[in-house]
Formats: C-alpha cells, structure tokens, sequence
C-alpha cells in the first residue's frame, strides 16, 4: 500500500510539502511516492492521459491522490475512483475519466465530507490528502464520507489523444497515442515536419528526429542527443497525425 501523488504543483513549490505534511499526520507510515509534480499545468485533457499511461506499474490498493485542478473551489465535485482495484482521489473534472474508461472494472463516488477546514483555493491539501489517508489506512470508503456516482461529470474516454501531453527535461515531448499496433514505417506529422520511426536513439543520427515507443508505452518524438521541443517547435497541445 502507498500513496501516489500526481500534481501540477511544481515540484520546486510550496504545495507538494504541505500536501506531504497532512499526510504524515494522517498516515503515519505509509509510503508516499511522487509520481509527478510536473504535470501539464491547467491542461485537464493531457494530464488525464498522462496519468492513464503511468498507473500500471503501481500494485494493487494504490492510492492515488490526483490533482490538475483549475476549477478548484468552483462547482467541479471532489470525486472518489476505484478502477482495476486501485484507488484514485481527485477533482471529477475530466482527470479520473481515462482511467476510469480503460479499467476492466471500476465504480466512482462523490465526496460529501468536509474538514473543519477547507481552503478555497487548496483542496489537494485539505481534502484530497485526507481522503488519500484514510484510503490507504483503513483500504475502504468511510460510511458517511461518500455518495455513490456510477460515472462521472465529466468524461473524456478511453481513445488516445493525438497531441503532445507532456514535454520531459530531455526535450522528448510525448504524446497521448497508444504505440501498441502502430504500423512502425509510418511517418509522424506534426507541425511542417514528418518523423520516421526509429527503435532506439542508436538508430539514427545524432541530431536527427525520430519517433518511438516510450517505455510507458506511449508515441513519443525525441532528437539523438538533442531537445526536440525545441528542435521541432513542439509544446503540449501540439496536435499530431499520420502522414
């Protein structure tokens, strides 16, 4: 059992700490992993993506505290997940949505309870850390704290998302595509620029551009010992297609 936290926070923040000490009071022990800080800022859609392409590395009973929230404090519902016998935790704003609709099995619940204090702008810390806690303490729903769902607000699907999703520090800019079962001579287009596919960065050039599967499994647009993004003027929401 552990607690994953998935965030647009910003790792060099102030939040991620504070998160983290709500956690610690709540649920002593229990291992608290920060699977990304970075997450595409404001960008729901991407970030719903990018989160559904990292999930199964995680054990079962995982608890995931997500939160790309920019309708925090507005009329978004704080949403409870179960899907494939992991637990999520977050806004239902679209960021749950992908997970939900690629799980084999899965149910959703709204979140009545409130603490004695709620900040409007900060619900990671003072509602979603709670709820995450005592998930992952107690490995079930409080009675009282819930009410049941079935689907959610706000639903995005379960189809890839032909954009990049994510830029990494490497300049590599991953996409929402699915590689599994894409033909590998075909060209990547994005932008004026067409990409083959190459297994591995020792396949082609150094400088030279080329598209792969990530080790998440996802389509991904890298330069041999070069930033792409900047290579290729890629940035999230860039759209892609198959030329």
């Amino acid at each position: 059992m552990a607690i994953v936290l998935f965030t647009d926070f910003g790792a060099g923040d102030l939040y991620v700490g504070q998160v983290k000490a709500v956690l610690q009071r709540l649920a002593p022990g229990v291992p608290v992993i920060d699977l990304l800080h970075e997450a595409p800022a404001f960008n729901v859609r991407a970030s719903a993506h990018l989160l559904a392409a990292m999930v199964g590395w995680f054990a079962e009973e995982s608890v995931f505290m997500t939160v790309v929230d920019p309708g925090v404090g507005g009329l978004r519902n704080p949403l409870v997940v179960k899907a494939d016998d992991r637990w999520y935790v977050g806004p239902d704003n679209g960021l749950l949505s992908v997970v939900g609709a690629r799980a084999a099995k899965g149910d959703c619940w709204r979140i009545v309870w409130q603490p004695e204090q709620l900040s409007d702008s900060f619900h990671g810390r003072d509602l979603f850390a709670p709820v995450a806690a005592t998930l992952a303490l107690q490995g079930s729903l409080p009675k009282g704290w819930f009410e049941h769902a079935g689907e959610f607000d706000v639903e995005f699907g379960g189809d890839d998302l032909p954009q990049i999703i994510y830029v990494d520090h490497y300049g590599n800019a991953h996409t929402g595509i699915r590689a599994r079962g894409i033909p590998r001579e075909g060209l990547l287009a994005v932008g004026e620029h067409r990409v083959p596919y190459a297994r591995v960065y020792s396949e082609v050039a150094e400088g030279a551009a080329f598209w792969y599967e990530n080790s998440q499994g996802l389509v991904e647009i890298a330069v041999n010992c070069g930033h792409a993004a900047q290579s290729l003027g890629l940035k999230i929401g860039c759209a892609v297609a198959w030329a």
